[in-house]
């Protein structure tokens, strides 16, 4: 019999996405071929520790609605980034030695794991691992760096305004001011962040002081981009590969009455929004955004994967954002935009792992 594949599904993580990376690493555990892979599942708690977990996939879903986090109690795991290094080592009463895994699958949300930190750790390691490489996750985790290089691309994106710590510390009123000539309604957004947790929509200037201290407590950098009405909430999955990105089908996301956007509630919670895969929308249309989704993954320097947020409205796409590690939760956009494109989850979890392997580390 061949010797499987073993590949390190790495999930949890320090950021407020702790949960939601549980959930979708219970996701890809469920559905990986356990006949071509084995797997080692490591949690890495709010803390940082980094933990021995369990390949039970019902305890990493949510019951009764309550949402699963990593259990700090289990045995801690030594992940080092020498790259000759042979052995993980699972300290216990008695130290275990783990063969070195193959590949690494960080299904990790936010900062500390979709941000470039973990990826530098596996480039040191000289470990292959699904998504893209240190600057491009970097890039597209801060939302300002990002815009800015869609706007040197040629990418249409919206208008917006950068707050940082100092400017909010020591000018204030005038980035008050600034951020008030974008006009009402805007959005306030933490500028490392995902899930939309910290985001709110404002309406008038009453509420943005409040709005600027919710969003502050996630990340003292900020994003505040002016609100596009009466538009199409679009999103594309891209694949990278040796032969450039390929597009899904795309999903329209509409959200009902009691919620003024697709806020965290409306993503995980309650049955508040109505997905449409594919989008209905003119196929001219429809194949341009899906050539722009590319453009822009293609700007960062995208590997892997990605899902492509845009606007559209009439003719007009702009981006608003990209995330190089999407949800993988059984009712995530990316792999049921997949799905509808042809590619089932099993499969897709198996074209990334197996991209990541013939990618490899290092410059390329």
């Amino acid at each position: 019999m061949a010797k499987r594949i073993r590949v390190a599904v790495i999930f949890g993580g320090r950021s407020s996405e702790h949960t939601i990376s549980c959930i979708s690493a219970g996701s890809v555990l469920k559905a990986i071929d356990q006949t071509k892979y084995e797997v080692v599942p490591i949690g890495i708690t709010r803390a940082g520790k980094w933990v021995l977990e369990t390949a039970d996939s019902a305890r990493l879903a949510i019951t009764d609605g309550v949402f699963p986090e990593v259990d700090p109690t289990n045995a801690p795991v030594l992940f080092t980034p020498d790259p000759s290094a042979t052995q993980l080592v699972v300290q216990s009463e008695v130290p275990a030695l783990l063969a070195q895994v193959d590949v690494a699958f960080p299904i990790l949300h936010g900062p500390w794991g979709e941000d470039g930190t973990i990826q530098g750790l596996f480039e040191l390691a000289g470990i292959a691992y699904v998504g893209s490489g240190v600057f491009a996750s970097a890039a597209a985790m801060d939302k300002a760096h990002l815009k800015a290089l869609m706007r040197a691309a040629n990418i249409p994106v919206g208008k917006y305004e950068v707050l940082s710590d100092s400017d909010w510390q020591n000018n204030r009123e005038t980035s008050l001011t600034r951020i008030k000539e974008l006009g009402f309604p805007l959005f306030v957004k933490p500028c490392r962040a995902g899930s939309s947790v910290g985001i709110s929509k404002v309406k008038s200037a009453a509420d943005l002081v409040q709005a600027i201290e919710l969003a502050r407590q996630h990340d003292p950098k900020l994003i505040i981009e002016a609100s596009m009405e009466n538009t199409h909430e679009i999103e594309c999955g891209v694949l990278g590969g040796a032969k450039g990105p390929k597009a899904s089908v795309l999903a329209e996301i509409i959200v009902r009455d009691g919620h003024e956007f697709y806020d965290f509630e409306a993503k995980y919670v309650d049955d508040s929004v109505e997905l449409c895969v594919p989008a209905k929308l003119d196929p001219a249309l429809t194949k341009r955004a899906q050539a722009i989704a590319c453009d822009a993954f293609t700007a960062i320097g995208g590997e892997g994967l990605a899902r492509v947020d845009m606007f559209i409205t009439g003719e007009d796409i702009v981006i608003n954002e990209i995330n190089t590690m999407p949800g993988f939760t059984p009712i995530s956009m990316f792999p049921r935009m997949w799905a509808e494109s042809g590619m089932d989850y099993p499969e897709l979890v198996d074209y990334l792992i197996s991209d990541a392997l013939s990618r490899g580390t290092g410059l390329r």
